[in-house]
């Protein structure tokens, strides 16, 4: 499970976080972000943007294996989406789901909770500017097997 482990994360920084290229739209009007090594692949597929839902997924020989479904939304001005990449380009890999429990720069604060491990999971993230919270994030997921 660590290949995996590190693949997702390789991913994660290749592609949102790491400000990577989008791919061609799977459903209408959904942003697509697809990273592949070897006989791995991981695609995110989400909608919306202030407000928005997706979900991450990963293959092994073409067939999915682990899944994260997540939705969030900005709740304030003062959101800033760089400081939101900085803070997912951190992911651990001890919980490689979003970002660190706590990473801050400036006036921003991101706060990422965590249940469980790569197999089952939930968490919430939060970013804060000063003393208003502006964004926030609820995700779970885990492995399967069809």
């Amino acid at each position: 499970m660590l290949e995996q482990i590190q693949f997702l994360i390789e991913a994660k920084k290749a592609t949102y976080a790491g400000k990577g290229p989008q791919g061609q739209s799977s459903r209408p009007a959904s942003h697509d972000l697809e990273f592949m090594r070897g006989n791995l692949k991981y695609i995110d597929t989400y909608l919306g943007a202030e407000k928005f839902a997706g979900q991450e997924a990963l293959w092994e020989d073409d067939k999915p294996f682990w899944a994260m479904n997540y939705i969030g939304r900005v709740t304030a001005a003062g959101f800033n989406p760089d400081f939101l990449k900085a803070a997912l380009l951190r992911v651990p890999e001890e919980k490689p789901f979003r970002g660190p429990e706590h990473y801050s720069e400036g006036q921003h604060s991101y706060k990422c909770s965590v249940t469980g491990d790569f197999s089952w999971f939930s968490g919430v993230e939060e970013i804060w500017t000063g003393e208003t919270k502006v964004y926030e994030c609820v995700f779970h997921g885990g492995s399967f097997k069809e």
